[in-house]
């Protein structure tokens, strides 16, 4: 049988699983620094262990580029964040950083009156693209840092060009922004689920399915979903196919199936979005097309999804889905990573102004300028 060939080299070698990180082009400024600002602390009862689990911590952590920013309060006083405008317009109550996410000393606020005495603005990238002077006109504050947040991808973002040299911060979904908060990630366990249950038939009787609003023939998403769909029977739900249930959502919608396609609208560096963490956080087995599976790597063990890239064709990647719904313990090996770690669905946008508030306490003295964002965020 073909597919029992292929899934033999698949498992024995066929492809790394080593996580490596991505090259590109790096922020230039005019005083070089890059901050890391998410981490993954870890803490053991007996020192024997130590070590152990800070390997598992940092398993599917991106590999720091320089030393990382602490996350420990950097100087005493709170920080004003002013949110320069609400993403896409959408007007939403900002947080308490302290009650939800334990980062204390932040103020935020998006009262423009404010800017005189803010610490930093907040400027996502959607609302300036076509009418640059959306900015700040008066003179900036002596200190005051400017950050861009974009996490839409480079195919979606216009406009980069004209501001060079204005901005002080990134904040995006790529590992190498000064600001990083991906749209999700692993949490690890401390006592691992070492009798976690297997995901059954009778728990999940559907097999494969898609939600999808964006539908456009260029997109490489689509046309590899023409072609698997010839070999397997796809659910389509979303305003390209079935409207999802009144009474339920993405997340419970997917608890049904085995198996989820968690396809990227573009490809890009880092560029790993809602529709992998949905899927896992729903128990699903997600197969995923966007960067390549080195990439995806990077935040996750490598058996914890599917690429279609490892597979020649979408016919040997049917074949392989209706494998696993045949064979339990095969399909536990995409499973079994469960035991050691929980999802953790990133806040929008609550979870994104209180990460750049804590990134702001610990570096108030830089004032340099990010002199290549265009050629970075292309990269």
């Amino acid at each position: 049988m073909e597919i029992t060939q292929w899934l033999t080299q698949w498992v024995t070698g066929g492809r790394s699983t080593s996580p490596r990180a991505a090259k590109g082009p790096g922020l230039l400024r005019i005083k070089t620094r890059r901050v890391t600002v998410l981490r993954t602390s870890c803490f053991a009862a007996l020192g024997g262990t130590l070590f152990l689990l800070l390997g598992v911590c940092l398993l599917n952590l991106p590999e720091p580029r320089e030393q990382p920013f602490p996350l420990t309060e950097g100087e005493p006083g709170d920080v004003t964040l002013l949110l320069w405008t609400h993403p896409f317009g959408h007007y939403r109550r900002l947080p308490d950083c302290e009650a939800r996410f334990g980062i204390r000393g932040c103020v935020l606020t998006d009262d423009r009156r404010m800017y005189p005495g803010a610490d930093a603005i907040i400027v996502h990238h959607r609302e300036i693209t076509t009418n640059a002077t959306a900015l700040p006109s008066d003179p900036r504050p002596r200190g005051q840092k400017w950050i861009w947040m974009n996490f839409e991808s480079p195919s979606h973002t216009r406009g980069l060009r004209r501001f060079e040299g204005v901005f002080n911060l990134t904040m995006t979904y790529r590992a190498d922004s000064d600001i990083f908060l991906p749209y999700g990630y692993l949490v690890p366990r401390l006592r691992p689920h070492a009798n976690a249950p297997p995901h059954t038939r009778p728990r999940r009787p559907h097999l494969l399915a898609w939600v999808i609003s964006n539908w456009s023939e260029s997109q490489a998403r689509v046309a590899y979903y023409r072609r698997l769909v010839n070999y397997i029977a796809v659910d389509v739900f979303g305003r390209a196919g079935v409207p999802l249930p009144e009474d339920s959502t993405v997340v419970r919608t997917m608890r049904r199936y085995l198996f989820y396609l968690a396809l990227e609208n573009s490809q890009h560096t880092d560029y790993i979005t809602e529709k992998l963490w949905n899927s896992l956080l729903a128990g699903a087995v997600p197969v995923v097309l966007g960067p390549p599976r080195e990439n995806y790597e990077r935040f996750l063990p490598p058996e914890a999804f599917i690429h279609v890239d490892d597979f020649p064709s979408p016919r040997l990647l049917a074949q392989y889905l209706l494998l696993l719904r045949r064979s339990p313990a095969l399909l536990q090996r995409h499973l079994a990573w469960r035991r050691s770690y929980s999802v953790h669905l990133t806040a929008f946008w609550a979870e994104h102004y209180c990460t750049a508030c804590r990134a702001v306490r610990n570096h108030r003295l830089r004032t340099d300028t990010i002199t290549n964002l265009q050629r970075w965020f292309e990269s």
